[in-house]
């Protein structure tokens, strides 16, 4: 008989256990050695259901795609552990095999059984971005990667602890197979730490309310999850509305991939068919099934913000991929830059449901990550390896314009000031500024890219390898806005400035010490015609350097020039 609950003690449950999660996520930001988790946040922690793996809570504080892919990660390890059919109090178990937990080979799975009074109440788990896991590229985004060999050393589901004594070996094998083992251990310790003190909260939790009590509550949640969705789907309009976009290419041939979704709503349910889309590619663009799923979660909490990060928003939604898409990719496919696909995604998402509640959505955002390493060895030999993402502009909206140098939509990530990066690599920003004439036109326009310009300060010269996108197809506009700016990347060499050949990807970049790499990001699109922008917002916008007097006049007309001086 399952246990009646009221809607305050369901409230106080639900705050408590969110409060569990953001903890979790606090211990790891606060013990990580690796500035990518401890200052830009890539990480997450929840909670996860016994036997399905779903998420019953996530963290706020980590990374929004992690909510949907981290329950197939817990899943795995459920199927791995009936396989043996010994799962202990104190087991752990790691992995980082992205074609069976999601992201890419970089994010290391750790996921813990909690057990209360011998039973097993639910899953903890712990995802964060390691530094460096092997590979032919540090930071292991290779942009001309064939297969996952070449992104980063494979580790499936093993036990890292068994009944609490953690197994030496595997920290041996993992510690062997990377660039930065004093890293690596601070990160993996941070995991484990913040395992740890899951556990203990969750102790506190039920030795209060009790084990049905908290199971009543958390079964509530997503019940209550699945309600909301389906009344959001019900207060929109019925029909099928189609979208398509375009990767550059996948870091090997120089053709464009298209990504198409059809979204279609019928009463209280939505599907996103994803048929059309590119077949699996030979470089490092392709994702794997369970990152597409969570992808689609992901844009439909962007869509309906107000839902709560639990599987329960996903029962009214059909993700339909097709077999052999780049966005189904099985192992050994190499998936190392997803996080330029399912930026993609997210952006057919929001153009398909602009067209059917244009005032929910916000247009495309600068749709690339970035991913830039520069690494090199110090006058000691001591190798380093400066990885980071990098921000762009936001699409404008209904209500305002697009947030200017953002970080991307699928991430609560920050960018690592660069303060911090300095004082760890030998490097100089000789630029970090926002980037003139890069927002998409429109009533609201875009938010602005920026502009970085990194020198390489050490005598033994560095090499930079670039994971980027938005090269060749820009981000759109929405309800009738503009395109933003392209992205651009250049690097310096004896003769001067070059750019890649494929536009955004490049491998190899061999720098000497005083020379640079620039990056100029995309800015976000508009949103509603240019035409109904306010005159007094485009001569305010020339005023403060953000647009130039001949892109204001090309895209808005003069009427903007008659405005007083300010």
């Amino acid at each position: 008989m399952s246990t009646e609950i009221d809607p305050i003690t369901l409230a106080v449950l639900a705050g408590r256990m969110e409060q569990i999660a953001d903890e979790m996520d606090a211990t790891l930001f606060r013990a990580a050695f690796n500035p990518i988790i401890a200052e830009a946040h890539d990480a997450s922690h929840g909670l996860y259901h016994a036997t399905s793996g779903d998420t019953l809570v996530q963290g706020k504080s980590g990374l929004p795609i992690f909510v949907g892919v981290m329950s197939f990660a817990v899943k795995a390890v459920i199927d791995k552990a009936a396989e043996h059919g010994d799962l202990a109090d104190g087991d752990i178990y790691i992995f980082n095999d992205a074609h069976i937990g999601g992201t890419h080979l970089s994010d290391m799975r750790l996921v813990r059984p909690y057990f209360h009074d011998g039973k097993l109440f639910c899953y903890l788990a712990s995802v964060g971005h390691w530094h460096d896991v092997g590979g032919a590229v540090p930071g292991n985004y290779n942009p001309a990667a064939t297969d996952a060999f070449q992104e980063a050393f494979v580790l499936p589901p093993v036990r890292l602890a068994r009944g609490g004594e953690v197994n030496t070996d595997i920290i041996d094998i993992l510690m062997r197979n990377t660039r930065l083992p004093q890293s690596a251990q601070g990160d993996l310790n941070g995991q484990l730490g913040a395992l740890d003190l899951g556990v203990r909260r969750m102790d506190e939790l039920l030795a209060e309310y009790g084990p049905d009590t908290v199971r009543a509550g958390l079964d509530a949640l997503g019940e209550r999850a699945e309600t909301l969705m389906r009344s959001e789907l019900e207060a929109l309009p019925d029909g099928r509305w189609e979208a398509t976009d375009y990767l550059d290419n996948d870091g090997i041939t120089d053709v464009a991939l298209p990504i198409t979704v059809a979204l279609e709503i019928r009463g209280d349910t939505m599907t996103l068919d994803f048929a059309g889309t590119a077949p699996r590619c030979a470089g490092p663009v392709n994702i794997a099934l369970p990152t597409a799923v969570a992808t689609a979660y992901v844009a439909i909490k962007h869509i309906f913000p107000d839902l709560p990060a639990n599987a329960g928003v996903m029962r009214p939604i059909s993700v339909l991929i097709p077999e052999g898409s780049m966005l189904s990719a099985k192992f050994p496919a190499p998936v190392g830059g997803y996080t330029e696909t399912i930026l993609r995604m997210i952006d057919v998402i929001f153009s398909a449901a602009a067209q059917a509640a244009p005032d929910r959505v916000v247009a495309n955002a600068y749709g690339t990550i970035n991913a830039l390493s520069i690494a090199g060895k110090r006058k000691n030999g001591q190798p380093w390896v400066m990885f980071s993402f990098y921000g762009g502009g936001h699409g404008g909206s209904s209500e305002s314009d697009g947030l200017n140098h953002g970080n991307a939509p699928i991430s609560t990530a920050t960018i690592p000031p660069m303060e911090i990066l300095e004082a760890a690599y030998p490097v100089m920003f000789k630029q970090w500024a926002l980037r003139p004439d890069s927002a998409g036109p429109g009533t609201h326009r875009g938010g602005m890219g920026a502009v970085y310009e990194i020198e390489v300060l050490e005598e033994n010269g560095a090499e930079a390898f670039l994971f980027g996108e938005r090269g060749r197809h820009a981000p759109q506009g929405v309800a009738g806005g503009g395109a933003a700016a392209m992205n651009r990347f250049e690097f310096e060499q004896d003769d001067g400035w070059h750019s890649p050949p494929l536009a955004s990807k490049m491998r190899g970049i061999a720098l000497r010490q005083g020379q640079s790499v620039r990056l100029e990001t995309p800015g976000g699109g508009g949103y509603g015609a240019a035409s109904g922008r306010a005159p007094a917002a485009v001569a305010r916008d020339v005023a403060m350097g953000l647009l130039s007097a001949g892109e204001a006049t090309k895209h808005y007309g003069d009427a903007w020039t008659k405005e007083p001086r300010t």
